[in-house]
């Protein structure tokens, strides 16, 4: 069954069809919060989202869009989260805990002999996190979460051609990351 008819059906008040749109959405966005904030906020900010989610969909007027307009409500979450995290730490003062330091695997589980995947992924979860937010959030948009160039710039509410030099960028500054890496 398509989104769409998921989104009239929930709409029209059937909690089956937003429990399946829920099932078949919950862990592409809570991937997309987790590449974005720590574990630990990744998960309150999930929850965040369905609420705002469920809260909406009675007015969403194009279902078709439903994808699009899941992660512009992700992404104003994130936003958020983080305005707000800045705003605490500029009153304190304190320096900015170093987010490299946090343990980018918590609760994810590997298998096989996943011993080279998981440092392959380190590596790549490490230069990831030392992108810029803006190149960082259109890479896991359109590589990781597979969303076209028309959704990325949709969901981040800047033209298309933005999307593509931010990717463009992006592109080059993981590069950069990545062979500064492999010189270590």
């Amino acid at each position: 069954m398509s989104d769409e008819l998921l989104v009239v059906r929930a709409q029209l008040g059937e909690r089956a069809a937003l429990a399946e749109l829920v099932a078949r959405w919950r862990v592409p966005v809570w991937t997309y919060v987790r590449r974005m904030l720590d574990a630990e906020r990744a998960d309150d900010v999930s929850q965040e989202i369905w609420l705002a989610v469920v809260r909406g969909l009675p007015r969403l007027r194009e279902p078709e869009r439903f994808a699009p307009w899941l992660f512009t409500i992700a992404r104003r979450s994130i936003t958020d989260r983080l305005r707000g995290q800045y705003a605490r730490e500029h009153e304190t003062l304190m320096p900015a805990a170093d987010a490299s330091t946090g343990d980018a695997f918590t609760g994810d589980a590997f298998t096989g002999d996943a011993v080279a995947a998981m440092v392959d992924r380190a590596v790549l979860v490490e230069a990831l996190a030392r992108l810029p937010l803006p190149e960082r959030e259109v890479l896991v948009l359109h590589y990781l979460e597979d969303l076209p160039v028309a959704d990325c710039a949709h969901i981040c509410q800047v033209p298309a051609g933005t999307i593509k030099s931010r990717l463009s960028r992006a592109r080059r500054l993981l590069r950069t990351c990545l062979e500064e890496g492999d010189r270590s």
